[in-house]
């Protein structure tokens, strides 16, 4: 649509002669490209107009400042039916998420292959935001389980204000070849948008935390600790872009988390690569580090798990 309204707007606008008044086609080319909604479009035609008609600048920026404003108009409409819709929502509305299955390989405690899973759905409302993820890897060897891992975190965010946020984060992990039965941990604080655009976000978060630790040969540890997290996503449009079957984009992802106490540090990093084959369907490989600096007597300190998934968005 845009195309064939700028080709004949130079035509047009080229061959008007300059006068007191608009000429009838350069106007009539603009409230066709008006007409057509595309505000790219009409800008365009703006500036030939008035680069061919400079004698009627103050004209055709009142017809451009009325298209602008109806605009306005219509945006703020817009927001106004999508608050409303968001605050009308029920408990079990606007969730969205993802499936993951496939395949994993993890060095240090366990040197295995496995099967991994995981879900993760998020709720964004006006001012808040809620996540929940789950996340399984199994493994079995001559009928034997040689790996089980279980992950679990929600956390809940309030905006502040466009760039600061609180949070709540309430998050558990077992891992027995690890020398853990369950490991818990509480926090709460504040965090900020470092980068918030349409395809790169990156935000920091801290806060105190409470940590339990209930290892496998029987003692319960507690202590209190701070919590440093980092979240950044890069959607590679331009760069990763496949056509017919594989039209899409791919992206990558990262998490960091830190829990700091006056005995141990732990850091949970997972960095990935997502390509888009459609809609609702991606591949995803991951790469995620666990590392604690006084692990249990007789464990290594350092897990790594590389994963290669199908992922399902709903």
């Amino acid at each position: 649509m845009r195309l064939p309204i700028v080709i004949a707007a130079i035509s047009l606008v080229s061959a008007a002669p300059v006068s007191a008044a608009l000429p009838e086609p350069v106007e009539a080319i603009i409230r066709a490209a008006i007409d057509s909604g595309d505000a790219k479009a009409v800008a365009t035609v703006v500036d030939l107009a008035k680069a061919t008609n400079p004698t009627e600048v103050d004209t055709i920026d009142a017809l451009y400042a009325g298209f602008r404003d109806e605009q306005a108009k219509l945006a703020a409409q817009t927001r106004r039916k999508e608050e409303a819709a968001i605050r009308g929502a029920g408990l079990f509305d606007r969730w969205k998420g993802a499936a993951e299955l496939g395949g994993f390989r993890s060095t240090g405690n366990s040197d295995l292959l496995g099967l991994t899973g995981s879900v993760a759905i998020a709720r964004t409302g006006i001012d808040w935001k809620h996540k929940l993820d789950l996340r399984a890897d199994l493994q079995q060897s001559g009928g034997r389980t040689t790996r089980q891992k279980f992950f679990a975190a929600y956390e809940p965010r309030y905006d502040v204000r466009d760039n600061l946020f609180v949070y709540g984060l309430a998050q558990y992990d077992r891992d027995r070849f690890q020398g853990y039965d369950g490991r818990y941990a509480l926090s709460g604080g504040v965090g900020t948008k470092l980068v918030e655009e349409s395809d790169m976000n990156l935000s920091v978060k801290a806060g105190p935390a409470l940590r339990v630790t209930e290892a496998t040969d029987g003692t319960t540890d507690t202590r209190l600790a701070g919590l440093l997290g980092v979240e950044f996503d890069w959607a590679l449009t331009d760069r990763l872009k496949f056509t017919q079957t594989a039209s899409g984009v791919a992206e990558t992802g990262g998490v960091a988390v830190a829990l700091i106490d006056s005995r141990s540090t732990t850091v949970n990093l997972v960095t990935g690569l997502e390509a888009r084959v459609s809609d609702r369907l991606s591949t995803r490989f991951s790469y995620a580090l666990d590392y604690d600096s006084n692990p249990i007597a007789g464990k290594l300190g350092t897990d790594t798990t590389s994963r290669f998934s199908l992922v399902y968005g709903f």
